[in-house]
């Protein structure tokens, strides 16, 4: 007998022909009215699977007396209530390790682009602007330092990344780790001694709005904000504030606080280049993280083992 998944929200075709195959798969974003359909089949589901960022909360979780399992499509859970889930007997899991290239690639991608200006120089070519003159210079990355908030599993690639750079690598998490890096228990002393600040921190509320106006003098107006972790963990406003007044240089952002709406006062900016949080999206990091949701949903039907749990 078939098992009953509840899949939140779209995700790629490759984990949901998985599901399909193998479970009843019951698809909310397909439905008209979800609240009317999540009542009508809270009592059949016996796991979800959810994108990172789709709030999952304590209600919904009662709401579903069978639920037993929450996988989850990516690194961050923040947005789901572990406490919660712990408490109702729910196991959670999530996506680590398989996505650790394509982050980090897009984490150097967008310092190269913010330094070098290539949106910028883009533009340029395509508008016939090289007629006129020469396209401004830009500002060397290599040899720079780099400051990483979060030195976990990606935070170590981008690290590594980095080295073949030139860049003097330095960072900041809740504890120090065993990597050859220098090592900054103050958040705000570290954005004093960079040039580049990457965030890759877990979010939720330990991490909200850690980058903050204090952080943000520290970087100074010669400093670079890159955010490829949650758009909790920056003062969005304090950002935007800094990057009108050119109090800090420039910002490479992957993430925001409510997305997917992006706060339009960046749009006009020429001193930010912004992603639509694709640091993970590329076909081959999609599947493998649909692999391992889907094998974290098999495992928990065959009562084995979760591959990679959070609770």
């Amino acid at each position: 007998m078939k098992r009953n998944l509840l899949i939140m929200s779209k995700m790629p075709d490759y984990f949901v022909d998985l599901a399909d195959a193998n479970f009843n798969t019951f698809k909310l974003w397909l439905q008209k009215n979800e609240d009317d359909y999540l009542n009508k089949i809270k009592n059949d589901i016996e796991a979800i699977a959810v994108f990172g960022g789709y709030k999952i909360t304590p209600q919904l979780m009662n709401s579903m007396k069978n639920l037993k399992l929450i996988a989850c499509y990516g690194v961050g859970y923040d947005a789901i209530d572990t406490i919660a889930a712990k408490d109702l007997g729910i196991r959670v899991t999530n996506t680590p390790e398989v996505l650790n290239d394509e982050v980090a690639d897009t984490a150097i991608a967008l310092m190269l682009c913010v330094y070098r200006q290539i949106i910028l120089a883009d533009g340029y070519a395509r508008n016939n602007e090289w007629l006129n003159g020469e396209f401004p210079l830009t500002k060397k990355f290599s040899g720079t330092k780099l400051g990483i908030v979060g030195m976990g599993r990606i935070g170590s690639t981008i690290a590594k990344r980095a080295e073949a750079f030139n860049c003097e690598i330095l960072y900041h998490s809740r504890t120090k780790k065993n990597v050859k890096y220098k090592y900054y228990g103050d958040l705000k002393l570290l954005a004093k001694e960079v040039d580049t600040l990457c965030v890759i921190t877990p979010g939720g509320k330990d991490t909200e709005k850690i980058i903050n106006s204090e952080v943000l003098d520290n970087l100074g107006n010669n400093g670079v904000l890159i955010n490829v972790a949650r758009g909790s963990v920056v003062d969005e406003e304090a950002l935007i504030y800094y990057l009108e007044n050119k109090l800090i240089l420039a910002a490479g952002l992957d993430v925001y606080a409510d997305e997917p709406k992006i706060p339009k006062r960046l749009f006009g900016l020429k001193n930010t280049v912004l992603l639509p949080h694709v640091a993970s999206a590329t076909v081959e990091t999609r599947n493998a993280m649909g692999q391992l949701v889907f094998d974290n949903i098999k495992n928990h039907f065959e009562n084995k083992s979760l591959i990679s749990p959070v609770v």
